[in-house]
């Protein structure tokens, strides 16, 4: 099944542009069934646009095609706010890529397959924007988009969740899209293009652009693009974006949008169940990290130890294994808004667990010789390279309460998950409640129960 698009609109003061270019971009995409075009009004005033929708969209409301949000609160339009909330809006309705659309913007025929069938393959770290670079080499003509164009951005729901969203400090219009691709190329993601055919916008002059905000007009300067493009921000807001209140299709009930946790960090010791945990993430939806090759722990170690934070770990929401829990201080303050869970099991079931991975005989996998930088870390964690229970008992316990009462004034960022005596309803409850993720309607895993 091709992925769930959203085509996410935000509108304060567009109405007359909305008029021409929804009525199309519906028509034109309706060989792409998996979508859906939500519309946020932002800041809404006046019933003007919710009176359109209601009278020139009531079919497309009703079918699903079409889903209308109002965002009362607020003064004037905060630009990255209002896509956040709009992004925030489209995730409820089930996307799986976002596809930030302007209200001046006509997608063209076939662009919601187009998307679809370049973004499904569920590729980690792989967008879609314009070529900026070859469009401005475009003469201006026919044949040149108009300008208006830059905010088209097709991008994975989760990758978009772990960039930060835009960016909420760019309040008024100045680049808040050329920044988001900034990012992400920094992290490594990968850009494709969308073909100029898509591009289509509506012609109109800076009166239109800086209605809301006549200020904002010192930012058109090519000089604040350089700034832009000198940041070194990667990841930002840290959890606080597209909080608000919208109104969804006309009812009178609130949905309240709030925080999303920057990261998910798995920080329960090796063999406490985080091969279980990562499928558990799996599970949610969430891409998640557990330890693949010693080439990649290592790139993580070496780069949170060096920068205080990792390109290759902001690739991935959800993390956990070696060498995260020796990390955890780091990462907080690295990624605040973070979310902790420490997995736990008792004591004789987890030595038995680290007895089996130092035995060569019960753990043909392990090569301490071909994996120096596994016997790197463990040699970090125990200061020996054999097993010792009395050794790594004492470690194991003097980990849990430090990571405990590293968080004892902080109880709604950490999870403590005592993993033997939990079911595997409680273990869903426990983590779907700590993170406000629905229920899976599968066992919780349970990952090498009879494996080191």
């Amino acid at each position: 099944m091709f992925p769930r698009v959203a085509m996410v609109t935000t509108c304060t003061g567009r109405l007359a542009h909305l008029r021409e270019t929804l009525p199309k971009n519906i028509a034109d995409n309706r060989d792409y069934d998996n979508l859906v075009f939500v519309v946020l009004e932002y800041a809404r005033k006046d019933f003007e646009l919710e009176n359109y929708i209601r009278m020139e969209h009531w079919a497309d409301i009703e079918s699903g095609r079409l889903v209308y949000y109002a965002h009362t609160d607020g003064e004037g339009f905060h630009v990255s706010l209002a896509k956040n909330l709009a992004a925030r809006c489209g995730i409820l309705e089930g996307a799986d890529i976002l596809v930030t659309v302007d209200s001046d913007n006509r997608t063209g025929s076939g662009f919601a397959r187009f998307v679809g069938f370049e973004m499904g393959m569920g590729e980690l770290g792989f967008f879609l924007c314009p070529d900026h670079y070859s469009i401005k080499k475009i003469p201006h003509g026919p044949f040149r988009p108009q300008r208006g164009y830059a905010g088209r951005l097709a991008i994975r729901v989760q990758d978009f969740v772990k960039m930060g969203a835009y960016d909420e400090s760019f309040d008024t219009w100045r680049g808040e899209d050329i920044d988001i691709i900034a990012r992400m190329q920094r992290i490594g993601f990968r850009m494709g293009f969308i073909p100029n055919s898509f591009l289509d916008v509506i012609p109109h002059g800076s009166d239109v652009r800086f209605k809301e905000y006549q200020h904002a007009k010192v930012f058109e300067r090519a000089y604040e693009f350089k700034v832009i493009s000198n940041r070194t921000e990667t990841v930002v807001n840290y959890g606080n974006w597209g909080c608000g209140t919208v109104y969804r299709n006309f009812k009178e009930e609130p949905i309240g949008l709030s925080l999303l946790p920057t990261r998910v960090f798995g920080v329960g010791m090796h063999k406490t169940g985080t091969t279980s945990l990562h499928h558990a993430f799996q599970a949610l939806g969430l891409d998640s990290w557990h330890w693949n090759t010693n080439r990649q722990a290592w790139r993580l170690w070496s780069e949170v130890n060096a920068f205080g934070r990792s390109s290759l770990l902001e690739q991935f929401y959800a993390l956990c294994d070696n060498p995260i829990p020796m990390l955890y201080k780091k990462l907080d303050a690295a990624y605040p808004g973070s979310k902790f869970i420490l997995t736990m099991l008792s004591d004789e079931n987890w030595l038995n667990a680290i007895e089996c991975l130092y035995d060569p005989k019960r753990n043909p996998y392990w090569d301490w010789d071909r994996q120096p930088f596994s016997n790197r870390i463990h040699c970090a964690l125990y200061g020996r390279s054999d097993f010792d229970r009395g050794t790594m008992l004492a470690r194991y316990h003097r980990h849990n309460r430090e990571v405990v009462d590293y968080f004892r004034d902080r109880p709604n960022d950490l999870l403590v998950m005592k993993m033997n005596e939990l079911d595997s309803q409680q273990s869903w409850a426990r983590l779907c409640g700590f993170l406000g993720k629905p229920i899976p309607n599968i066992p919780y895993p349970h990952s090498h129960k009879d494996r080191p």
